[in-house]
């Protein structure tokens, strides 16, 4: 699933192996996780992984802050066909 997908790439990238405290909806930025840096190769990673694109005005934590919240984004992304910008979102 995606939310294993993430929780294995966090994990592996971000806490060298250690997932004791990591819950689905643990938030990166409150535990100090992910900084911006790390912001910047999660991005990357779904956008390879996933065939997505992530737009600037995306990158804010209600899409990214957590691992629940990353693979509702991506479902939300993957359904909207290629990419493709939701209007009005």
């Amino acid at each position: 699933t995606i939310k294993s997908e993430v929780r294995q790439f966090i994990v592996r990238s971000f806490l060298f192996g250690d997932d004791q405290k990591l819950e689905d909806n643990t938030s990166f930025l409150d535990q100090g996780i992910i900084d911006s840096t790390g912001v910047l190769e999660l991005v990357e990673h779904l956008q390879q992984q996933y065939g997505i694109k992530v737009e600037d005005d995306e990158l804010v934590p209600d899409n990214l802050d957590s691992i629940a919240a990353i693979a509702a984004y991506v479902e939300r992304k993957r359904g909207q066909g290629g990419g493709e910008r939701g209007a009005g979102s």
